[in-house]
């Protein structure tokens, strides 16, 4: 059942507690100011029904590697939801789907939800509702769960202990088998998203006290998660034993910020402080901030494409600058597969950085080859194939007065279907390029991703079963070549964990095969 919004859990044994529930009609498409106009849900995309698929699409989508989504929350800060609008913009390129704010003033919950973009999803009129001192907000992309309204997060839900909203960067690779676990014991589940499992089991917990019912919770769960999940009265925060996703603290003031990356604190003004650890829970209450753990620390096993792609190039994450890890796995590039050319280009923005190391290493000229459109519209229209096929030139561009009758090296950070690799190669020929050395500045993706990264299988993966110059003539380069994993890991420069940590804390499971967790049968058999 929902109520304004919010999923409302049964109580345990799988039954809705008495006037907590209120049946949303059929077709309701617009959900405002229920519950004495507390509650802002609005849909502005024209969708009939909050279950309406409402995907949106990229002309250019189909190759980029994509993540979960991005988190950020603030307790004790009068501006809360304006700083959380201001840190969710900071983290928009962690997702682009869904954004979303809720905020408590200590008595009861507001937030809106929407599809599309920070900017597109807040104004000044929805910030000017959601009162409150403490908040937490989310930027999504759907690798888990479809593109829909109803799984845009924070997500609501009123349980026996009150209201509760959950905010998650990451995927479980065990939701499948916990979903049909809580159903055969009478939960309903009113989304597709992974994050709902936990509210679920903190509803089912026997313990009365949210920070118990959330200990327990995270002790069935296996995968990548750093979690935010407030009540009126406390803000709960963990990270996954392994570390698998960034999450750091700050302070702004006497107020707490967790974002997913140091970038969003830059952005309001807050001071870092630490990373959250592994296996660690934090609550903080009006008795202040105290730690715990929840978990044993795994091994370390950050995600590499943190540094390689996703994370903004002004962050740091685990006291690496992101910048600087990408210009020095560009000149470690540059020192393992040199090649004669007379300009070096990157593909705008993730490789911009490597592309500056590769010609500082090689003494070859950094030209801006290929510009970024940064004003394609986002659009409802599936578009045609042949839209599809011609799609990147809406992104990219090349600048012909640079490449024209060069032999241009092609920064990129990864490979992933090649698509996307063929189609810039082809549009730097084009452009009149006489030659075009791929360079690829990570190692051969070569295995799919459980733990929030679209690439949950071995057929999108075009290095799954090629071998480099298969992939060169399928894109279409004159020579290509990838980044060692040990040049990778060295220009990253994490520390060793231990003597025998030769991944340095990270995971490498998209590049060996092997994989930090337990991975069930069905999903390693995709």
């Amino acid at each position: 059942m929902a109520d304004g919004g919010r999923v409302v859990l049964p109580a345990p044994g799988g039954f809705i507690l008495p006037d907590q529930g209120r049946d949303m009609l059929p077709g309701q498409g617009r959900i405002v100011a229920l519950d004495q106009g507390r509650t802002m849900n609005a849909d502005k995309t024209g969708a009939t029904s909050p279950w309406e698929e409402e995907r949106l699409i990229l002309p250019w989508a189909g190759e980029e590697l994509h993540e979960e989504c991005g988190v950020f929350g603030i307790w004790g800060h009068p501006d809360a939801a304006q700083l959380t609008y201001y840190g969710l913009h900071a983290l928009q390129h962690r997702g682009q789907e869904s954004a979303g704010i809720v905020t408590s003033d200590g008595q009861r919950f507001t937030f809106h939800r929407g599809m599309g973009l920070v900017t597109e999803v807040f104004h000044a009129e929805e910030l000017q509702k959601l009162h409150g001192e403490r908040a937490i907000g989310h930027v999504r992309y759907p690798t888990n769960g479809g593109s829909v309204l109803l799984n845009a997060q924070p997500l609501v839900f009123n349980y026996r202990g009150g209201e509760l909203a959950v905010a998650t960067n990451g995927a479980l690779v065990n939701a499948d088998s916990l979903r049909r676990y809580l159903e055969r014991q009478g939960s309903i589940f009113q989304t597709t998203s992974d994050t709902e499992v936990i509210a679920h089991l903190i509803a089912r917990s026997a313990y009365d006290e949210v920070e118990e019912a959330v200990k327990e919770a995270l002790q069935m769960l296996k995968g990548a998660y750093a979690f935010l999940i407030m009540t009126n009265e406390k803000l709960v925060v963990a990270l996954d034993p392994n570390g698998l996703r960034p999450l750091s603290l700050a302070r702004l003031g006497d107020a707490y910020v967790f974002a997913s990356e140091t970038c969003a604190f830059d952005a309001i003004g807050a001071d870092f402080v630490r990373d959250v650890e592994p296996g660690e829970l934090i609550v903080i209450d009006r008795d202040g901030l105290r730690s715990q753990r929840f978990a044993n620390a795994g091994r370390r096993a950050l995600c590499t494409f943190e540094y390689i792609y996703f994370a903004r190039p002004d962050s740091d994450i685990d006291g690496v600058n992101v910048h600087m890890a990408r210009k020095r796995m560009g000149k470690r590039l540059a020192e393992e597969a040199a090649v004669e050319a007379d300009v070096v280009t990157g593909v705008p923005d993730s490789s911009i950085s490597a592309a500056i190391g590769f010609a500082e290493a090689s003494g070859i000229p950094y030209e801006m080859g290929l510009v970024k459109n940064r004003y394609v519209g986002r659009t409802f229209i599936r578009p045609s194939q042949a839209l599809r096929e011609q799609g990147v030139k809406m992104k990219l561009s090349a600048v012909r007065k640079v490449v024209d009758g060069k032999r241009v090296v092609m920064i990129d950070d990864s490979i992933v279907r090649g698509t996307t690799s063929r189609r810039i190669v082809q549009l730097l020929r084009e452009a009149g390029a006489k030659e075009v050395h791929v360079r690829i500045s990570s190692p051969m993706v070569k295995h799919p991703c459980f733990y929030g990264v679209d690439t949950s299988s071995r057929e999108e993966l075009i290095a799954a079963d090629k071998g480099v110059e298969a992939i060169r003539q399928a894109i279409g380069a004159d020579s290509l070549a990838f980044l060692s994993i040990e040049g990778m890991l060295e220009a990253i420069g994490r520390p060793f964990a231990s003597p025998t940590d030769w991944q340095r804390g990270h995971c490498l499971a998209c590049f060996t095969g092997e994989y930090p967790t337990e991975i069930p049968g069905d999903l390693a058999a995709d």
